[in-house]
């Protein structure tokens, strides 16, 4: 996956001098940088830790970690703490709902809710409480995408298509979402694998990433994201052996999203993945239909 990146001018080179989040604020709340292996890490790391727990366990004992950890976070580095603070306080949120595939409408509606809460609450405080506001939802107008960037949204088709369909069908993931049949079925499935993936940009990218990033090197950041990330995939289904595919999407999001500086860019990677889920899931419960894959 490296030398697909390196060639596509989308990998991350931390030599390469990036511009990261906001610093603005009053001085005693800037951040400074902390190294992979200190204190400050390991505060973060019982926030990741948490999520493990909390999703991917689905354990109560999570909420221990994370009290641990922004706790840390604040004792170690104001800055950090705030920043840390409006993570634990999303994953806090979303903890109080179920993530399983389960599309009647009204938990789409509840879902719906507690994750745009999730978002919104920590967008709010860094924007009005915070005033450094540094959650940003980049959409780099004006520039149209590279040729290399269009290149990268084919060879993240085939790649969904090409290895999606084993993982969901080999592991029997699949069934962990409902046989849809009824058009209603199908279209609620449909909008939610799709809403989720959007949302997921938005809160674990522009967000939790783009938080720990004022703090921490590019790799650092991107690898505590990423166990988050995977955690809450694993709640809402991506079982098995998935994080072998999730844990290095999630890396991959991360470097596309700093290097393209488009939230629409990243999005569409994650929306071309998340149709071939819809289909292979839809195909997987039915043989019959959508004949189009090859494993």
């Amino acid at each position: 996956m490296c030398p697909i990146l390196r060639l596509l001018g989308l990998w991350h080179n931390e030599s390469v001098s990036e511009h990261k989040p906001s610093h603005a604020g009053p001085a005693s709340y800037r951040p400074r940088q902390h190294r992979a292996l200190s204190p400050a890490s390991a505060a973060v790391a019982c926030v990741s830790a948490a999520a493990v727990l909390l999703f991917g366990f689905e354990s109560d004992w999570g909420y221990l970690p994370l009290a641990v950890g922004l706790i840390g976070s604040w004792a170690i580095d104001r800055a950090l703490g705030r920043d840390v603070l409006l993570i634990c306080l999303a994953l806090a949120l979303i903890s109080t709902i179920s993530l399983k595939a389960d599309i009647s409408w009204g938990n789409i509606a509840l879902m719906g809710a507690v994750l745009s809460g999730a978002v919104i609450i920590p967008y709010a405080i860094s924007r009005w409480v915070y005033r450094d506001h540094a959650v940003r939802f980049p959409r780099r107008i004006g520039e149209p995408w590279s040729k290399l960037e269009w290149s990268w949204l084919f060879i993240v088709l085939f790649l969904g298509w090409l290895i999606l369909p084993r993982y969901f069908i080999s592991s029997g993931v699949y069934t962990n979402w409902p046989a849809v049949e009824a058009p209603s079925e199908i279209l609620r499935l449909f909008l939610g694998v799709n809403a989720v993936g959007i949302w997921d940009e938005l809160f674990f990218i522009c967000t939790v990433f783009t938080l720990l990033y004022r703090h921490f090197s590019f790799w650092t950041a991107n690898v505590l994201t990423s166990v988050i990330f995977v955690s809450f995939l694993w709640e809402l289904g991506y079982q098995a052996w998935g994080p072998v595919l999730t844990i290095p999407f999630a890396l991959v999001q991360a470097v596309i999203f700093t290097r393209t500086k488009s939230l629409p860019y990243t999005i569409c990677v994650h929306l071309l993945f998340d149709l071939i889920v819809f289909l292979t899931i839809v195909h997987a419960h039915h043989p019959g239909a959508l004949p189009i894959f090859w494993y």
